[in-house]
């Protein structure tokens, strides 16, 4: 019986997110600490907001 790993796209997409993180990181710092400030904490949220989504189905 084969099972179903629908989470399996979801894993991949995080696990490749590091290899352009460096170069995002460097055009935060370039925009200023501000800028870098804001986008971290509206990515963290949005993140949150997606789990919280993800783990109510379930």
């Amino acid at each position: 019986m084969k099972r179903s790993l629908p989470w399996l796209p979801m894993l991949l997409a995080v696990l490749l997110l590091p290899l352009t993180g460096c170069e995002a990181i460097g055009e935060i710092f370039k925009a200023g600490a501000y800028t870098g400030i804001i986008g971290v904490i509206v990515v963290i949220v949005l993140l949150l907001w997606l789990f919280s989504r993800f783990f109510r189905r379930g």
